[in-house]
């Protein structure tokens, strides 16, 4: 990831984050326990929100996006480590977390599928998976707009896809969803899962 869209990120995001993004943040982190995994942490949005007695390992393969998260770890109430890894490969012992989160971050991961065995190989049987990401949308017309409009899309914001069926990537992998909610439409989605070994 690049230093130029790890200096925006937040900019371009704050809208949106001030409007809907914070709550819908906070509702999915009450939701964390135990030992908690993030996947992707980018710039530490999620920093502040996280309520004790969590204890949060926080992975970004992005030495930028670190470096810009270094003031929202500071603000966190629960103890936080960052390491510098990617989602596919996980440095960490099978079955070492109760819950993991990922928000928006499964747009931007080169292998998805893989991280996705990953994120299960990590978490416990039966622990929480949350994720707010967004997603391939379900109406015709929006999914192709979405199909069009990724390669250029990617190039300007660092790889992200508009167009990932991330959805579709879970249920293949055996992740159980136990309740959703969408928004815009359903660009959006909230979703917590159980991790079924």
């Amino acid at each position: 990831m690049s230093r130029l869209f790890a200096n925006w990120y937040d900019f371009f995001m704050k809208p949106l984050e001030k409007k809907k993004f914070k709550r819908i943040r906070k509702e999915l982190l009450a939701k964390t326990t135990g030992s908690v995994l993030e996947l992707g942490s980018g710039t530490g949005i999620n920093f502040p929100l996280y309520e004790e007695p969590v204890k949060v390992t926080a992975i970004e393969p992005s030495q930028y996006m670190i470096e810009r998260s270094l003031s929202k770890h500071r603000q966190a109430v629960v103890p936080i480590e960052i390491v510098q890894a990617s989602a596919e490969e996980l440095p960490f012992e099978a079955d070492t977390f109760d819950t993991v989160v990922a928000t928006l971050v499964f747009c931007t991961i080169p292998n998805p599928e893989k991280a996705i065995i990953e994120m299960k190989r990590v978490c416990k049987p039966g622990g929480k998976i949350l994720l707010f990401e967004h997603v391939k949308m379900q109406h015709r017309f929006l999914s192709s707009l979405q199909n069009w409009l990724t390669p250029a899309w990617k190039k300007i914001c660092d790889g992200c896809c508009l167009n990932r069926d991330t959805l579709g990537l879970l249920r293949s992998n055996d992740i159980s969803i136990i309740q959703m909610q969408q928004y815009f439409r359903d660009l959006f989605i909230f979703a917590e899962a159980v991790n079924r070994k």
